[in-house]
């Protein structure tokens, strides 16, 4: 089969070309230094983004029709992201610097003409058009994708990881509706991220560093633009479900620090990762309790597109109770309170207590 190709080509390019990065990381001082916040305990190289770019870039200059209006915009977009966060693992880069070249990147894909037109909502015939809002709720989107996927980018492999599980998601979903560019850009992708992951898994050789995350994190927001803007049902709702992990570890982020009135971009120990670590997990079954978590969003993604409306509105309901539930007991929210789990505790033992007083 040739679609093979799409995949194996990117996988063998980073599996071999990791190690001969690792050594430029060390000798250029692209390195990542243990602090206060880092889970590490020792410098390790950080520029393994790198190979992802090198075997994403020939293997679509290889297999792909650049002539297509979406395929060069796509490139050209994550080509930039992806050498300002080479720049940023060699020179450490400002917050401001990163946002505003993320901004740009984003704007060459919707000028593309990638965008989010429109979205369908449960119990609402007709679908929602943006208008003119299109272009600023596109570039949201891909900004805050890419932002949320180095969000997490906290512990070996994690990353690289969730990611392959949510491309794997996408891949599959691209196949069921026939969108073939789709499948090539994502098995492509999917490729080389699985091929650096047997470097980076723990205890990992080398992080993916700013230039992993941020070309991930960018190409997963473009393409869950591109795959899923005419989705019929709740087309809002699946690319967030795929990328479950990231979104929601970004906005209870946002809760934490609004509540704590710091700046959103202030850095702390509360990310998931973090929360299952100081709960006593070790740091391999930290990451896989979240691949886990990520399988379960992107398992719900596909059944959502194959079921009824009523029964895809009780599907979200227990995700978001099922999201509530871990928010409280990880305590990723920063709060000591948990409402939502003390409710459930009361109504749930408050019923044996009554069968005893009958007894």
């Amino acid at each position: 089969m040739n679609w093979l190709f799409y995949f194996i080509l990117p996988f063998l390019i980073t599996l071999c070309i990791t190690p001969l990065i690792k050594k430029l990381a060390i000798f250029i001082g692209a390195t990542d230094r243990p602090n206060e916040r880092k889970v590490h305990s020792k410098t390790m190289p950080r520029l393994g983004g790198l190979g992802i770019i090198v075997a994403v870039t020939l293997s679509t200059l290889f297999f792909t029709d650049l002539s297509q209006e979406p395929v060069k915009w796509i490139i050209m977009g994550s080509l930039f992201i992806g050498v300002v966060g080479i720049l940023d693992d060699i020179y450490d880069l400002s917050v401001k610097t990163k946002l505003i070249t993320q901004i740009l990147a984003a704007m060459l894909v919707v000028h593309g003409g990638i965008r989010i037109e429109f979205i369908n909502l449960p119990l609402i015939e007709d679908p929602v058009y943006f208008g003119n809002w299109s272009w600023i709720i596109t570039i949201v989107w891909i900004v805050g994708v890419t932002n949320a996927l180095n969000f997490i980018d906290g512990l070996d492999g994690l990353a690289a990881g969730v990611s392959s599980i949510t491309l794997g998601t996408i891949c599959i979903m691209a196949l069921m509706m026939g969108n073939l560019l789709v499948f090539t850009f994502t098995l492509i992708l999917l490729g080389a991220t699985l091929g650096f992951l047997f470097h980076n898994f723990y205890p990992a050789k080398i992080f993916m560093g700013d230039s992993g995350s941020l070309y991930l994190g960018f190409y997963l927001g473009a393409l869950s633009v591109l795959g899923f803007k005419n989705v019929t049902v709740t087309s809002f709702i699946i690319p967030i479900l795929i990328l479950g992990v990231p979104i929601f570890d970004t906005i209870f982020a946002i809760i934490r620090r609004f509540r704590s009135r710091q700046p959103i971009t202030s850095p702390d120990k509360k990310h998931l990762h973090h929360c299952l670590i100081n709960m006593g997990y070790s740091h391999r079954t930290a990451v896989l309790i979240i691949y886990g978590i990520s399988s379960i969003f992107s398992l719900a993604a596909i059944f959502l597109t194959q079921t009824t409306m009523w029964i895809g509105n009780l599907l979200i309901i227990s995700l978001v109770v099922f999201v509530m539930i871990g928010a409280e007991w990880t305590g990723v929210m920063g709060s000591t309170k948990k409402p939502f789990l003390n409710f459930l505790s009361h109504y749930l033992f408050r019923i044996p207590a009554k069968f005893k007083e009958h007894r």
